[in-house]
């Protein structure tokens, strides 16, 4: 009889939490590329989203992870040692909406490039030379500053990372709720006589979504040795 008393809460509470159920944790991975190669300034575009459910209230830690990749390409063409600039910008920002609103800190940059050539060079005067005969009676070497052309120099690079940052949503009410990694590519750029390309990339990428309670004071002291 003791024994069966014992066991009666026990069943009846497990019965009452399976009447209830709530995720605690959900994830969402893709082995494929998430945006293509862009150039420009693009909107947000949702490249991963889930459903979590929550039966109280609750905090969510969220955390993404994206294979980034960036290029940029910038080219100088320079004569007569005037300085010539050419500048390419790439940049992938990141933000996690919960049903539809930012979560914390907002959005984040998980890639950015920021690629300068300058140029000053005499450039090539094959071709350009004259000798003329002087008054008196020597010679000289003219260049024809007109004939000359641009010398040119040309940097490419390209490269992938990957990147994780959490992001946190507090005092989630119950419910079932939507969760959405965002994502857009942000490029830019100027050139005098050569020229630039930036482009930017979002590969594999991961999600997972924790219910969890947060601590409410962030001021929580470390002992430090």
């Amino acid at each position: 009889m003791l024994a069966l008393g014992l066991a009666l809460p026990f069943v009846a509470a497990t019965a009452q939490a399976q009447s209830q159920p709530s995720s605690k944790v959900t994830a969402k991975t893709a082995d494929l590329v998430l945006l293509p190669l862009t150039n420009g300034t693009g909107g947000w575009q949702t490249i991963l989203d889930n459903n979590i459910k929550t039966a109280n209230l609750k905090d969510l830690f969220v955390g993404a992870s994206l294979e980034v990749g960036l290029f940029t390409k910038t080219q100088s063409k320079s004569k007569n040692l005037v300085t010539d600039v050419s500048l390419a910008n790439a940049k992938v920002e990141v933000q996690v909406l919960v049903d539809g609103v930012p979560a914390l800190p907002g959005t984040v940059v998980y890639g950015r490039r920021s690629q300068t050539l300058s140029a000053t060079l005499e450039g090539a005067i094959a071709g350009c030379l004259s000798i003329v005969t002087n008054l008196d009676g020597s010679t000289s070497i003219i260049v024809d500053t007109n004939c000359v052309a641009p010398e040119t120099i040309e940097l490419i690079l390209d490269s992938t990372d990957a990147a994780h940052f959490n992001f946190v949503a507090v005092d989630v009410p119950v419910g079932v709720h939507n969760i959405a990694v965002q994502a857009r590519v942000n490029t830019s750029g100027s050139a005098q006589a050569g020229t630039f390309e930036a482009l930017a990339t979002v590969g594999k990428g991961t999600m997972t979504v924790e219910s969890v309670r947060l601590i409410k004071n962030p001021n929580v002291p470390v002992d430090v040795p």
